[in-house]
């Protein structure tokens, strides 16, 4: 693990340093309307007529949709706050940061995971970030969370 054990000094700035959406690759989305199209074609059959083409107009959008969705996850720092997907902490309540080594990120997300940790992983991005939360009126011990380019974040937090 990359550890950067200092806290966050000075690291409340308002200005805007990172922001990176965590999309799925894609080309998953020709794997993901090819199975649309199949269970299209399976209500197809089902049904003659006008109605056989209900099952496309329906299973197409929804896995697109689904698949969209997955990857609209935003990991962002400005206004001096570190958003993490919907969830928001003030650069000022930041810890210690470290990279979970490729190595060491089963056992950081399997028996080493506080059950208190806020947890956002995303299993086609490979390097997980944890930081930990100084707030005394916060439960969380730390979030971990998955991050394209950890060293650029970890510059811009201050680490």
């Amino acid at each position: 693990m990359t550890e950067h054990p200092s806290p966050l000094p000075g690291a409340t700035s308002g200005s805007s340093g990172f922001d990176e959406r965590l999309s799925v690759p894609w080309w998953w989305y020709l794997p993901v309307i090819g199975v649309a199209v199949l269970l299209g074609a399976e209500i197809h059959m089902g049904y003659p007529g006008v109605r056989s083409w209900i099952g496309y107009a329906i299973c197409i959008p929804v896995f697109v949709g689904a698949l969209f969705w997955l990857g609209r996850t935003r990991i962002r720092v400005a206004d001096g706050e570190l958003q993490v997907g919907p969830a928001r902490v003030p650069l000022r309540h930041l810890g210690r940061a470290e990279v979970v080594a490729k190595a060491d990120k089963q056992q950081a997300l399997g028996p080493d995971l506080d059950p208190a940790a806020y947890l956002m992983h995303r299993a086609w991005v490979g390097p997980v970030l944890r930081v930990e939360i100084l707030d005394p009126a916060d439960s969380t011990p730390y979030w971990i969370f998955s991050v394209k380019d950890p060293e650029r974040l970890l510059t811009v937090l201050g680490h």
